[in-house]
């Protein structure tokens, strides 16, 4: 009888020591601390470990280079305020490999690039990059004493469709990101959030970077946010680099939204067809969009988030309709502690919306400046104020 529960106790055994194994970026489960060097095992296809971040929150970078390699820096979104552009040298050792310690760093997710010989690239060794509209990137997650507020947790979980569609603007196929609750039934009615990356982003910086989706799974687990689909797409429909990039883009992604966008959305989800069940919000680029977009389509949007964005008010003259608060159901603003100073855009306009007394809420927050630090901050926050209002009826 001891012979046959053998094997069973090996098997039982065995799994216990896989499950306590977490190695050097291993992409086996989705770690809040993927970083975190627990075994020293170099990542696959990789030649050494970079980066590895360590339990003082201190980060080390390595590069294994060639004899040819004269200097290696390394620069990203860790270095904000009075270090913001700063680049790092690393130091060549005797064993050939490059490599440079910097921190002690505040627990977040950073993007970062190593420049060899003044070339901007992704670390070759880090498996998790990031791309979007714009070239490879690395990224940094430096873990805390337990997940974040923008990290999977054990909670339910909604899920993240990729949708194809045909767009008669751009006459051609086209993509977007849809996000449904955990617990998403087809035969309820959803309040729905158009959200828009900025320039160089694709729908997936949203969830890749932003953690949207992770953000959105623990404040529902938290009940802290009314159940809404979040609509994430893709804002790029004019080369971001066109000499008339912001003349063609605006007017051309008011009529995605309307001709393409949300026609497909509510011809295949069950959603409230309201405009006090639709809000849209954005980053930088895509906050200029929201308020272009947002505010000449009131009979659309009843809520409007810009983060780290704003257009002037000749721009978007309904502003200065006297009757502009009974129109709006949330205006939110908001902006990084690092980017915001008397002069940037995001701040006249507030100064000019107090002057004209439009409603509006106005946060500036977060360690971050025009970044995923700050945009996560926002974004935490203005899910857990829409639809709150208890005049606004959502079904």
């Amino acid at each position: 009888m001891i012979l046959k529960k053998l094997p069973y106790l090996l098997a039982g055994a065995l799994m216990l020591s896989i499950g306590s194994l977490s190695a050097q970026q291993d992409h086996v489960n989705v770690d809040w601390d993927p970083q975190r060097n627990k075994e020293g095992i170099v990542p696959f296809s990789a030649r050494v470990i970079s980066p590895e971040v360590h339990d003082d929150h201190t980060v080390t970078f390595r590069l294994q280079g060639n004899n040819k390699v004269q200097e290696v820096t390394v620069s990203g979104s860790m270095f904000v305020g009075p270090e913001a552009n700063k680049r790092v040298p690393l130091v060549k050792g005797d064993d050939g490999v490059w490599s440079a310690t910097i921190g002690p760093l505040v627990p977040d997710i950073y993007l970062y690039w190593f420049q060899i010989d003044g070339v901007n690239m992704a670390d070759p060794n880090n498996t998790y990059a990031g791309q979007a509209a714009m070239p490879a990137f690395s990224m940094l997650w430096v873990h805390g004493d337990g997940p974040a507020f923008y990290d999977a947790k054990e909670v339910p979980h909604g899920a993240i469709t990729q949708h194809f569609y045909h767009s008669s603007v751009t006459d051609a196929e086209r993509y977007m990101l849809v996000y449904t609750p955990p617990g998403y039934d087809p035969a309820k009615k959803y309040p729905v959030l158009y959200l828009m990356g900025g320039s160089g982003d694709l729908p997936e910086t949203w969830t890749m970077h932003g953690q949207a989706n992770f953000i959105m799974d623990n404040l529902m687990a938290e009940g802290k946010v009314v159940p809404m689909l979040i609509v994430i797409p893709n804002n790029q429909i004019v080369h971001r680099s066109h000499p008339r990039h912001t003349e063609l883009s605006f007017p051309l992604m008011e009529r995605e939204y309307k001709e393409a966008i949300i026609p497909f959305v509510e011809a295949n989800y069950n959603v409230i067809q309201d405009r006090h069940a639709r809000a849209i919000a954005g980053l930088s680029m895509g906050g200029r969009h929201t308020q272009y977009i947002g505010l000449r389509n009131l009979d659309l949007f009843g809520s409007i988030g810009i983060f780290s964005a704003a257009l002037g008010v000749d721009e978007t003259p309904i502003l200065r309709d006297p009757d502009f608060n009974s129109k709006v159901d949330y205006l939110f603003m908001g902006a990084g502690t690092y980017e915001t100073n008397p002069r940037a855009r995001h701040q006249v306009l507030h100064d000019e919306l107090v002057e004209m007394g439009v409603d509006h809420e106005y946060l500036v927050g977060s360690r971050g400046a025009h970044d995923l630090i700050t945009w996560r901050f926002l974004l935490d926050h203005f899910l857990q104020k829409l639809w709150r209002d208890p005049a606004i009826t959502v079904e």
